[in-house]
């Protein structure tokens, strides 16, 4: 670590350049960076002037390195919250490497036993290790968040840090308790990272994680090394050998090995055992398969042992092999927030690589299905009694959610949407073990049922228009790219040449995106007549994208807007 004077107060340093120059030399002599990548080094500066920061970087832009290095130049361990196992695994690996350099690393999880785990909490109170990496539940327990407390953490990390945010295409209730724990800990300086964040989701990240007049660092969303591509089929059979097809034409030419993401279980198995007839080294990849079976096809994804990958998107977080070649979707994905992280899976090495969308519109019917269907509110109001009552008659372990299932009849996947969406609204906490706890100063059940049930109402809506804009990306014969990044509010001034529609000469440069007489650039906050507030994500010759608080994404002809006083924008 870069020597500091003892009457510096920041162990990086006091001053801006003594901070620069320190990351710098870590980076490179520990690291071995000759320069960063976009929003790195601006991350980086501000972690160690103690700024809390949101960082969204590209997928394989290098998130990780902002702890790594930032990390060790602070005075003090460091906290990571980290969704999956496996990726925690990973990163302790990694961070072995450079273990003398930047100190220790170890995990704290369910896997290990408790003798590990008290031995993991006691090594960071007493300095022995100086990276922690944990799941969102180990921190329901309150001696976990204690001996926190006790260690004086210098930066808790928040990855993937998405998962906050009920506007995201991940979310994950368990990461609403992390801006109280925070909170608890004294308010270290909090790093958030993330590959993708609309502003409404960048918001949300602040507000969860009650972030102190955060950094924002966006370094901008473009993958220009991935092709993208849009196969259009009107009939089922034609769409379904257009995926062999294209695999087999990658694959033919070298270009491999791939991904193929499938909507359902039974088609990544359909697609991966047809693939296999045709001589090729295919899995598939899904929940439904035992965690064995699983594990062994990820190591011989990593070990260069399969051509290809069929998968559903539990084939996801975590999947970090640079020299992934394409991606291939046999059906459209959830949303366009899906589908960018789905396909920064290829090229992460830099090198050439290729997303395809074999689509089918048809397709869409079944993600209209996935995002329909709110839970009636006596159904909640059954579950947040239930919950209640435990806790009213002294059971203080909470309910199992096995006794749920069995006391409502529910299944398992609606049981939890249900007790997901009791725990937004503060009437239950389900701990690390599942149970469902009534939540400090709950609502009653009645009331509790009334607010979830409009709250997923409001989700249902959102994740509907999520779909009519992968719709809108599937068809739209401009510039794949520039629709792809004014999703997320970014502009890209002229079309990209490297999508099917640049190739095939459809793509023109819209009028609107930089013209100063446009009555609604991007980023402008609006306020619709029936819809309310949102924001302008996307401008084009004579359409506006607006993402609505209520009602998601829409799509305004501008003629409607002006002529008929639509939108005003607001202060």
């Amino acid at each position: 670590m870069p020597p500091r004077s003892p009457e510096d107060d920041n162990p990086a340093g006091n001053s801006a350049s003594v901070r620069t120059r320190r990351i710098r030399e870590f980076a490179r002599e520990v690291l071995g960076f000759d320069e960063f990548r976009p929003g790195q080094e601006c991350a980086m500066q501000a972690v160690v002037s103690g700024r809390d920061t949101l960082a969204v970087l590209p997928s394989g832009a290098g998130k990780t390195a902002v702890y790594q290095v930032a990390g060790p130049l602070l005075d003090g361990p460091v906290v990571i919250v980290s969704p999956l196992i496996a990726l925690q695994r990973d990163q302790v690996d990694r961070l072995a490497d450079i273990e003398q350099q930047a100190g220790r690393a170890a995990q704290l999880n369910s896997t290990l036993s408790a003798g590990d785990q008290r031995e993991a909490l006691q090594s960071i109170q007493d300095g022995t290790i100086r990276f922690l990496f944990l799941a969102p539940e180990q921190l329901t327990k309150p001696e976990v968040v204690d001996s926190l407390r006790d260690a004086n953490p210098a930066l808790f990390v928040v990855d993937e840090a998405h998962c906050v945010s009920a506007w995201g295409h991940d979310f994950r209730p368990d990461y609403l308790r992390l801006g109280g724990v925070i909170e608890q800990l004294g308010h270290p300086t909090v790093l958030a990272l993330t590959a993708t964040a609309a502003p409404p989701v960048r918001a949300e990240i602040v507000e969860r994680l009650e972030m102190r007049d955060p950094e924002i660092v966006v370094a901008g969303f473009d993958r220009p090394e991935i092709r993208l591509e849009v196969d259009q089929y009107a009939d089922a059979h034609g769409k379904d050998e257009r995926v062999l097809d294209r695999v087999l034409a990658e694959l033919g030419e070298g270009r491999g090995p791939g991904i193929v993401y499938s909507a359902t279980r039974r088609g990544t198995e359909e697609i991966a055992g047809r693939l296999q007839d045709r001589g090729l080294r295919a899995r598939p990849y899904h929940a439904g398969l035992n965690k064995g079976d699983r594990e062994d096809t990820q190591r011989a994804w990593m070990a260069d042992e399969l051509d290809v990958v069929v998968a559903t998107t539990a084939f996801g977080m975590g999947i970090d092999k640079p020299d992934t070649r394409f991606v291939i979707h046999a059906e459209p994905a959830d949303s366009v927030d899906s589908y960018y992280q789905e396909i920064g899976r290829a090229g992460r090495d830099g090198d050439p690589a290729l997303a395809v969308l074999v689509y089918r519109q048809e397709d869409l019917s079944l993600r209209r299905f996935f995002a329909a269907g709110a839970p009636a509110e006596e159904e909640l109001q059954q579950v947040a009694g239930l919950v209640q009552a435990a806790a009213a008659a002294g059971i203080e372990d909470g309910v199992d959610v096995q006794d749920l299932r069995e006391e409502t009849g529910r299944g398992a996947t609606p049981l939890a949407r249900d007790l997901n969406l009791l725990e937004q609204v503060s009437a239950v906490v389900l701990d690390e073990d599942g149970a469902a706890h009534p939540a400090d100063d709950a609502p009653p059940p009645g009331e509790a049922a009334a607010a979830a049930r409009e709250l997923a109402e409001h989700h249902e809506r959102v994740d509907q228009s999520r779909v009519e804009m992968m719709r809108g990306y599937a068809e739209t014969t401009d510039c794949r790219r520039q629709f792809l990044l004014g999703y997320f509010g970014e502009q890209l001034d002229e079309p990209c040449g490297n999508c099917d529609n640049c190739s095939a000469g459809t793509a023109h440069e819209p009028a609107g995106a930089d013209d100063p007489d446009t009555p609604f650039p991007v980023e402008t906050p609006v306020e619709h007549s029936e819809w309310g507030n949102g924001v302008v994500m996307r401008v084009e010759d004579d359409r506006l994208v607006v993402l609505f608080d209520d009602v998601g994404y829409k799509t305004l002809g501008l003629a409607a807007v002006t002529e008929n006083d639509l939108l005003r924008a607001r202060m």
